[in-house]
Formats: structure tokens, C-alpha cells, sequence
């Protein structure tokens, strides 16, 4: 920390950058400024200087509010606490939504401007719009959350971290959770000694909520989509928002292009953990389908063999993506081969997306598409412009609002061989 540390300043914001910091210059230097909105001038005090490039700060004050701000959803959370103290998790909270979408999609824009060298609207042939969750804009885009996990401190008090800290904050309310899941939650101070980490969850094919203590085993619970039941750990991978598996499911097979789609090919569903994707691709390939689902969690295997049984081609496999796409490779026969280059193959990566080497061994198995569905946009840019050295262009990409009032969206995006 230097000597800059604390000190007030009145900083005109200009821009949005990814991870949800509004951006200011305060003498030529960059600063990324939290809680404020582009277009407002703010007063906002020093938090970090140890990069000289670029300082961090926090606003305590408006003076010029933007036309988008609004009085903030989450009360914990608002300008007129200490920053120290406002609970994070909401940090676009004090802007109108359809605004949030605006950032949003300027965000993944300038991802992939910056690091894929592409023009989304040029490639596209036309602008992307970051849509909207069923329910979410009647709603303002409160009480999606169907899972909250809260830290417990010292005094066994739960609540959310504060923005970027592991100070854990006593909040009254949490306003992004499911009705259900507000009623269920151990807010009260000193309730849960001896715990460090709660979730409180509310799957859809139960009533109520339950809450998992790290220090239980896990049980099984049901997620239903449409028709479709799917086993998960109550403590295991399962979309946040109350919409996100149908949408996700709907997008995945909206962005499989069907004249690419051969129902005789090996078709691969990578970072699957219990099988809603794989399932998804199931429907649109049909009962046939040869679909091998990858992951490196073996009770979401176990799972996701369980939730595809119906497709008598499918498999679930435990492994990490890399090391299983790389003994793949090395072991398949010519027709093995041949099957692979008529497959789909649907990703969803963790945050920090598939990476270059997982790239690099899908495109040497030449599938026909490969449809990515990602929750960082600069990771899934970088690992579209490794896809571009490789071969494959992105062709579709459709983005999702399934976090409001937060800084993070999901995409889904087809890429094909060129030519």
C-alpha cells in the first residue's frame, strides 16, 4: 500500500471494464472506481495504488448522478454504508437493469474486440442483445438465486463477504434469492457456531429449502427442466437462476446447427457435470445418440449417468477434460476418427474458460460444431481466437442476462470449420 491509500478524489467515470469496476483517470492514471456508474462524477477514495498503472477506489458520495442510477436493491449494500461493510455479490445493484444489460453487452463486445481481433457485429451481421430471463424484468431482477452461499464468522454469524474482502457481513435480507430461500436463511447473529461456510438452497422438485454445512456429507437432491429430472448433489454444480437450465437447454439446441448435425457421430458434452447439456444435445440428436459426457467430479458422473440413461449411446466419464481429450485422441481408431469429425461437441467451462490446451485437442478431433457456453466473456474470446488459429470461426453467439445485478452474463456461441 502506498501513501495514496485513503485519499479522496473527484473522478469523472467514463467507461466499464470486466468484473463489474466502473473505470475514471484521475492525472493520466487509471482507476477502476466500484459502485459508480459511467457517465457520473463521483467522489471515491483510494483502496489500492500498489501497481502504479492503476489505482483502485470506492465511492462514498455522487456528485453527478447518472440518469441509470437507482436506489440500490440490496440495502446492505448501498453508498450509504462503509464500503468496508457493504455486502458484495450486487455490484451493479444501484443501476436500472436494462441498463446493467447495456454494460453488459459493451463488455463482451470489447472482449471480443480486444482479444479475439473481431468485430461481433461485422462477424455476426448483426448486434448482440443480452437478453432476459423469463420473469426477471417483472421481477427487477430480484429473487432468481435458488442457491446463496453465506460465510459464518468468529461469533457464528452468517452472512455475504464484502466486495472484494473475506469480512463477512450481517445482512437482514437478501434480495437476489428465491423467496423460499430468503425464508430458509439462518440470518440471525451467533446462529451458527462451529460453521465456517452454509449454502441454502431450493431445488425445483422439492418444497422448501435446505441448508448444507461444509462439514456435512452430501445427499442427493432433484432439479427438474421441462419434462426432465435430473439428480444433483445438494452440494454439487447446479445453474444459480431459477431459469438458467431451461434457457441454457433451449440456447444450446437453438445454436446446434442442424444441417452440421449428424445423428451417427460421436458426439461430446465437455465439463458436463450431471448431464443437463448432454441432455439437451440428447433431444435434438435423438434416441440414437452417442454422447460421451466429460467430468472431473466422479459423483456428478455418477449423476449424469443416472440423468442419461434414456439414451442408450450415452456415457458419462469421470476425468479431467485435458487428460481424458488426450487419451481420446491417442486411442481412436480410424472409424473412431471418423465418428468424432461428424460429432458435436458442447462445452461449458469453468470461469476461467477451456483454456489453450483443451482448445488445441478438440480441434485436432475436427468436430463438424462445437458449441461453447461460457460465464466470462474474455475467456471465452481468448479461447475463440485460439479456436480462429485452429481453424474455426464463430459463426452464432447469443448472450443471457442470468445474473442481475451483478457484473456477470452468459454466452453461447457456435463456431465451424472454416470453408
Amino acid at each position: 500500500m502506498g501513501e495514496s491509500v485513503g485519499t479522496l478524489l473527484e473522478l469523472d467515470v467514463t467507461g466499464i471494464a470486466h468484473g463489474g469496476i466502473s473505470v475514471a483517470r484521475h492525472e493520466g492514471r487509471v482507476v477502476f472506481v466500484s459502485d459508480a456508474v459511467p457517465g457520473e462524477r463521483v467522489v471515491a477514495r483510494v483502496t489500492e495504488d500498489r501497481k502504479k498503472s492503476f489505482w483502485r477506489a470506492d465511492t462514498v458520495s455522487v456528485v453527478t448522478p447518472s440518469e441509470h442510477r437507482v436506489d440500490h436493491v440490496w440495502p446492505e449494500a448501498a453508498l450509504d454504508r462503509d464500503p468496508a461493510v457493504r455486502a458484495g455479490g450486487a455490484e451493479f445493484g444501484h443501476i436500472a437493469l436494462p441498463h446493467q444489460r447495456t454494460l453488459k453487452h459493451d463488455v463482451l463486445v470489447d472482449a471480443f474486440a480486444r482479444f479475439a481481433r473481431t468485430d461481433l457485429a461485422e462477424v455476426l451481421g448483426h448486434d448482440v442483445t443480452v437478453e432476459a430471463a423469463p420473469g426477471d424484468d417483472a421481477a427487477n431482477g430480484l429473487g432468481w438465486r435458488t442457491r446463496v452461499r453465506l460465510h459464518v464468522d468468529a461469533d457464528g454469524t452468517p452472512g455475504p463477504f464484502a466486495a472484494r474482502s473475506h469480512t463477512v457481513v450481517p445482512v437482514a435480507s437478501l434480495p437476489l434469492a428465491a423467496q423460499v430461500v430468503q425464508d430458509g436463511a439462518p440470518l440471525v447473529r451467533g446462529s451458527m457456531p462451529g460453521a465456517s461456510v452454509v449454502d441454502v438452497l431450493a431445488p425445483s422438485g422439492a418444497e422448501g429449502a435446505r441448508l448444507v454445512i461444509d462439514t456435512q456429507s452430501p445427499t442427493v437432491v432433484t432439479e427438474t427442466v421441462g419434462e426432465r429430472s435430473f439428480a444433483v448433489d445438494d452440494n454439487g454444480f447446479w445453474q444459480v437462476h431459477r431459469q438458467a437450465p431451461a434457457v441454457l437447454t433451449a440456447a444450446v439446441q437453438d445454436l446446434v446447427d442442424r444441417d452440421r448435425l449428424d445423428p451417427e457421430g460421436q458426439h461430446l458434452d465437455l465439463y458436463g457435470g450431471v448431464g443437463l447439456l448432454a441432455a439437451a444435445l440428447g433431444d435434438v440428436v435423438g434416441p440414437k445418440a452417442r454422447i460421451t459426457s466429460v467430468e472431473s467430479a466422479p459423483r456428478a458422473t455418477e449423476h449424469a449417468q443416472e440423468n442419461l440413461a434414456e439414451w442408450i449411446g450415452a456415457r458419462a466419464e469421470t476425468g479431467r477434460v485435458d487428460r481424458w481429450l488426450a487419451r481420446t485422441a491417442a486411442a481412436a481408431s480410424r472409424p473412431e476418427q471418423e465418428r468424432f469429425r461428424a460429432g458435436t461437441v458442447v462445452l461449458d467451462p469453468p470461469r476461467s474458460g477451456a483454456g489453450r490446451e483443451v482448445v488445441v485437442q478438440i480441434a485436432a478431433l475436427q468436430p463438424a460444431q462445437v458449441v461453447y457456453v461460457a460465464c466470462d466473456p474474455v475467456a471465452l474470446a481468448r479461447d475463440v481466437a485460439t479456436f480462429a488459429d485452429l481453424g474455426y470461426r464463430l459463426e452464432a453467439l447469443r448472450a443471457f442476462d442470468l445474473f442481475p445485478h451483478t457484473h456477470h452474463l452468459e454466452a453461447v456461441a457456435r463456431l465451424v470449420p472454416v470453408g
